[in-house]
């Protein structure tokens, strides 16, 4: 099993669509015991939390968000965990909106230095 994401913050390596989560974005990650949260914000995100477990190297959480435009919206994610050949963190997410159409892939990576 890959290290623990606690205290770790999180970058996407690319934008998605216009009004949701971009490179600006931060997510700084909490676990414990099989439980994973996480607050976020930047780009078009006023402020956007998750929630949910962890088994082994497999994340599955809701994540509820605040957009700039005073929106919101929710879904469900699933993501690997994967260490990286630098020792920093990867999440490769499987997402999908519950509160409007859509659906994706998305990676994140830890920021350097960020969290250590």
């Amino acid at each position: 099993m890959a290290r623990s994401l606690h205290g770790l913050v999180f970058a996407p390596v690319a934008d998605q669509a216009p009004g949701q989560v971009g490179t600006r974005t931060r997510f700084t990650y909490h676990e414990k015991d099989g439980e994973v949260w996480a607050g976020y914000a930047g780009g078009d995100v006023v402020r956007g939390f998750l929630v949910g477990t962890r088994e082994g190297d497999r994340l599955d959480f809701r994540y509820v968000q605040l957009k700039t435009d005073g929106s919101t919206s929710s879904g469900h994610c699933r993501s690997a965990v994967v260490e990286l050949p630098d020792g920093r963190v990867r999440l490769e997410e499987t997402w999908e909106w519950e509160s409007q159409t859509g659906r994706g892939t998305s990676v994140v990576e830890q920021v350097a230095d960020a969290g250590r």
